[in-house]
Parts: structure tokens; C-alpha cells; sequence
């Protein structure tokens, strides 16, 4: 169940939508193959925390899929790093009344809060081993 819902974390990070300007937009998934693309050039323009984060947090989100136990904390902070830039993606979306940005971050946001809970409710219990 750990990893279904690591990759349902992973897809919906990568619905996001961005929308600038009047002509200019696009998904998640767009612009990480245009950074992707622009790396091999220009290492130095990818340098940016908005970037770095939820590269990172995909990192340690696909990580976990593969690990034979799922990681309860590096699922967490690979939610963590992925939020940063959903969260602002959802204030801004609220903030300019664009509807697009505002539903393409609900799916995330949704899995992000039934990962949380379902991560807090399987935490496992301190057995008590001691002699009193």
C-alpha cells in the first residue's frame, strides 16, 4: 500500500499545472523535460530551491517505491520537498482565482494528506520490554 500510494504522490506532482502571462503555460511534467534538456547545457540554471526540492523529493519518493520495506521518513520528506512547491502552486492558484492551477494541485494535496495519516496510523508501537 506504502509504495501505490508513493507513486500516486509521484503522478500527481507531475499534473501540476503553471500557468503565466495570457499565452504561456504548462504541466510539471513539461517544464521537468525543459529543465531536463537545459541541464545538459547549463548546469548553473537549475540551481534555484524551487527546482532542487521537488527533484529531490521525486528522488527519494522513487527510492522508496523500489526499497524492498517502504521508508516511512523518506516518504515523508519526499512529500515534504514535493508540497513546497504544490502548496504555493495551490496559494497562488487561490490568491489569482485560476481555477486550472487551484484543481491540478488537489489531487496531490489530497494524496498528500492520505499519506500523512496513513503513515501516522501504521507507525509502529514502542514494545515495552522492560522488567517492572
Amino acid at each position: 500500500m506504502k509504495r501505490l500510494i508513493n507513486i500516486c504522490l509521484l503522478l500527481t506532482f507531475l499534473l501540476g499545472y503553471l500557468e503565466w502571462g495570457k499565452t504561456h503555460s504548462l504541466f510539471i511534467f513539461q517544464g521537468e523535460a525543459e529543465i531536463i534538456l537545459k541541464a545538459t547545457n547549463d548546469f548553473k540554471s537549475i540551481l534555484h530551491p524551487l527546482i532542487l526540492l521537488p527533484f529531490l523529493g521525486q528522488i527519494l519518493l522513487l527510492y522508496t517505491v523500489f526499497q524492498p520495506v517502504v521508508s516511512r521518513r523518506l516518504t515523508l520528506a519526499g512529500l515534504a520537498c514535493l508540497s513546497v512547491l504544490m502548496l504555493l502552486l495551490f496559494i497562488v492558484g487561490l490568491l489569482t482565482l485560476n481555477l486550472k492551477i487551484t484543481c491540478s494541485t488537489l489531487p496531490f494535496i489530497i494524496t498528500g494528506i492520505f499519506a500523512i495519516r496513513y503513515n501516522r496510523n501504521n507507525m509502529q508501537k514502542p514494545t515495552n520490554t522492560g522488567g517492572s
